[in-house]
């Protein structure tokens, strides 16, 4: 997964966004140099129009570019940020030149997680079809209590919180599953690159790990799910949205976060198996990367949620029969 945008991102975030940036932004380091270089770069506006009737990336080509801010596990919402501003954009509102977090509200919750909110200057925030953005100033925001987590929870804002305008209903999860499936993709494909390369320089009883059989076949079930949740990314990020070229479609935003969330688990148990002690130590890389995914797991829904989600839109269209609903989901003729 990558494009001419997400290799110039690589080439960026290989120099700033460093594993010594990422704990030290983790453990209440000053986020704003990398803040600046990622805004400096123009990355933050790519879903913004260049000139008046234009339009900024389509999902498709914008998927590279999620998918390499997860392989260094970036501890600023960036993603979100860049859809916030393409929607605040299209609403007529002021776009705010500091990061934005994206949160959805269910009917019953008075608080919501909001992955990458540690660092947030801004809160996007939907409830029904109400959406609102929100100075950090004026929200009641509170840490989890797990080290280094960038993840807040956020309280239901006032009824009464100006600035408001309409988006349909569930659009902010379905970008935020957008987001967190390619990133999650991204940093699956990193941690599944630094075992295999443990694997193949730690010795032990005079060989390299990875020539035993039993280490194939956990590296080799880790590619499998590496590679499903790659695909996932891509499907959730084949555009075909609601209003604009930008938007997920809402199956396949379900489809692609349901798929890409039931692989972090097996992945991150693998990778930590196979390094054994070494990996959850804070001087090494890997816990990094794995705490990242099972935040980027949950964000917006986990596998639970978005396999309901799929599950009820099958026995919607399946009147037909599962075969005619799975040719019509390949985009085939039933």
């Amino acid at each position: 997964m990558h494009n001419a945008y997400s290799d110039a991102l690589d080439t960026l975030l290989r120099d700033c966004c460093t594993p010594a940036v990422v704990r030290a932004v983790e453990h209440g380091g000053d986020p704003l140099p990398l803040w600046q270089a990622l805004q400096e770069s123009g990355f933050a506006d790519c879903l913004l129009p260049e000139e008046a009737g234009g339009a900024g990336l389509p999902l498709a080509e914008l998927a590279p570019v999620l998918f390499t801010l997860g392989r260094h596990a970036l501890p600023l919402p960036l993603g979100q940020t860049l859809f916030a501003r393409a929607l605040l954009h299209a609403a007529g509102l002021a776009v705010p030149a500091e990061p934005v977090a994206l949160a959805t509200f269910g009917a019953d919750a008075e608080t919501v997680l909001v992955a990458g909110g540690a660092h947030a200057a801004w809160f996007l925030v939907q409830d029904g079809t109400r959406c609102v953005l929100l100075p950090r100033a004026q929200a009641q925001v509170r840490a989890t209590g797990v080290p280094a987590d960038l993840t807040v929870a956020l309280a239901r804002p006032s009824a009464d919180a100006p600035g408001a305008f309409a988006l349909p209903a569930g659009a902010l999860r379905e970008i935020g599953a957008c987001v967190h499936a390619a990133q999650m993709a991204g940093a699956m494909s990193h941690v599944f690159e630094i075992t295999l390369q443990y694997a193949n320089d730690r010795q032990q009883f005079g060989r390299a790990i990875g020539k035993f059989q039993a280490i194939q076949h956990q590296i080799s079930v880790m590619a499998e799910h590496v590679t499903a949740a790659r695909m996932a990314a891509q499907l959730a990020c084949a555009g075909g949205g609601r209003f604009n070229a930008w938007q997920p479609d809402p199956l396949r935003a379900a489809i692609g976060k349901l798929n890409a969330s039931e692989a972090v688990t097996p992945v991150a148990a693998i990778a930590h198996a196979v390094h054994g002690a070494i990996g959850i130590t804070a001087e090494y890389d890997l816990q990094l990367y794995t705490r990242r995914l099972h935040a980027w797991r949950l964000a917006d829904g986990s596998e639970t949620y978005w396999g309901r989600v799929v599950g009820e839109a099958a026995c919607a269209e399946a009147a037909d029969g599962a075969v005619a609903l799975a040719r019509r989901w390949g985009g085939e003729a039933a």
